[in-house]
């Protein structure tokens, strides 16, 4: 499947890249200053911490189409409401926290309250969480609909044209291109959604032609697959992008107000995406490829330029997550596991993460290969490595529920590994498109289920053993550990 673009199409897809990678370079800054490389000096204001973090955490706009088109308005509900939900808690619980600790990484926070034996199996753990594979996948197929190239061929260019300038510039062209890609995500479907009602009508056009359950909440969901999606946002509380800029915020306010501000922003562009969707299935109904959604509306609906703009719109959307996650990634494998085992100074830290980024474009490439499924990716990666994450990290901004470091890193391996091996179960009894899951329980469920009451009985078990262990002594150990992350950055 093709579609068609006119040269003035090609022209500005060709000015959009040519501009991404002109401002992902020029906004590189020589230093030897690692906090400089991955953070940006922590300089991010306000209006940089929004734009940002709206345009990285919504790169899957093939699958938001997809969903959209199957389920009608419950997109907004499944996809965006259990998001909304989670990003609250954070920015009132714990992004004030994250900035004011003053540190890099999530494995940094491990190290901290729990030792290097945390940070490490964290940094893995983080690693797998943030592959950019399901991004790297769609780039690909975006742009193998547009070109008509071989899916490697598109891999390979979409993926090197998102991680060239982070070599050079890494956080600070991160944050520069994202800047520019928020303004095209929304300039996008602001396009799209005038010519669609103009071609097809209003709302009365688009209820008289979809099915009655797209206009429910639930779309014909159950509500325990909805339970599901509420618990994979749960994503959000361990997400290394969400922490790393609030890292990188100028203040403890700025990360708190940030994230609130971008939830109206998501809120907005969901609901652009949930009407365009929705204009597709009546427009277009039975499709045999829902994910192609969006590309086929464009093609029913848009004369050159503006075709060209919405294009642009989609890869923006793509790219600035696809940067993000690529980039956390490659700290994630340079920093975080082979500086923490290898040691060396600021330049030592640059070098790996560049190192880092190329292992993980090669790994993620051969990942979409390998599980040529966005859905499948995300649903799989969730799923397994939250259970590991959530309990400890969470718990380590709050000293009265930290446990003790052999708990901690316990409660990661059980969760991680109960979660893999029932994710396991599921495929061999049936098979990846189909699992069929032991007493029908989706994996994440035994695996939060076990980390939990692997902590619970670990901090209960400690509290016993020394009842006269203050709040005060019980934070010593990590004040002391904050002394020694100090000194290894």
């Amino acid at each position: 499947m093709s579609v068609h673009l006119a040269t003035a199409d090609w022209l500005v897809l060709a000015v959009y890249f040519a501009a991404v990678l002109a401002v992902g370079f020029l906004s590189t800054r020589r230093s030897s200053d690692a906090a400089e490389y991955l953070l940006a000096g922590r300089s991010l204001t306000l209006p940089l911490f929004v734009m940002t973090l709206v345009s990285t955490w919504y790169g899957g706009i093939l699958g938001v189409g997809e969903f959209s088109y199957l389920y009608g308005i419950s997109n907004w509900v499944v996809q965006g409401v259990p998001y909304y939900f989670f990003a609250s808690l954070f920015a009132l619980f714990l992004a004030g926290k994250v900035r004011a600790s003053n540190l890099t990484t999530i494995p940094d926070k491990l190290q901290e309250s729990y030792g290097r034996p945390s940070a490490l199996f964290g940094a893995f753990l983080t690693f797998l969480l943030t592959t950019p594979a399901p991004y790297v996948f769609m780039i690909g197929i975006l742009l193998q609909l547009i070109t008509g190239w071989p899916l490697t061929v598109c891999l390979l260019a979409g993926t090197a044209a998102t991680i060239a300038y982070l070599f050079s510039g890494g956080f600070r062209a991160d944050i520069s291109t994202d800047v520019l890609e928020f303004f095209l995500m929304f300039g996008g479907f602001a396009v799209i959604l005038p010519y669609a009602y103009h071609t097809f009508g209003g709302w009365a056009f688009i209820t008289a032609h979809v099915p009655p359950l797209h206009l429910t909440w639930h779309g014909g969901n159950t509500l325990q697959y909805i339970a599901v999606w509420f618990l994979i946002a749960l994503w959000t509380l361990v997400d290394p992008s969400f922490h790393q800029r609030c890292y990188a915020a100028r203040s403890p306010g700025v990360a708190r107000k940030g994230i609130l501000v971008s939830i109206l922003f998501w809120m907005v562009f969901d609901g652009m995406t949930a009407t365009a969707g929705l204009y597709a299935r009546a427009a277009l109904p039975g499709l045999a490829q829902p994910v192609m959604a969006f590309p086929l509306l464009a093609e029913a609906t848009l004369p050159p330029v503006a075709k060209g703009v919405f294009y642009a719109g989609m890869l923006a959307t793509i790219m600035s997550t696809l940067n993000t996650v690529a980039f956390v990634s490659a700290t994630s494998l340079g920093r975080d596991i082979v500086w923490r085992l290898v040691g060396g100074g600021d330049e030592a830290v640059e070098r790996y993460t560049r190192w880092g980024l190329v292992v993980t474009g090669v790994l993620a490439i051969g990942l979409s290969l390998l599980i040529p499924s966005v859905i499948r990716q995300w649903y799989t990666i969730g799923t397994v490595i939250v259970p590991g994450l959530l309990v400890p990290l969470v718990t380590a901004y709050f000293v009265r529920l930290r446990a003790r470091p052999g708990v901690a890193l316990g409660s990661m391996i059980a969760g991680w590994s109960v979660s893999l091996l029932w994710l396991a179960a599921g495929w061999m009894a049936g098979s990846p498109d189909v699992p069929a899951y032991p007493l029908g329980i989706e994996p994440m469920f035994p695996g939060l289920s076990v980390s939990l009451l692997w902590w619970g009985t670990g901090l209960l078990a400690g509290r016993l053993r020394s009842p006269h262990l203050t709040v005060a002594a019980a934070g010593a150990g990590p004040r002391r550990g904050r002394r020694r992350s100090r000194s290894t950055r």
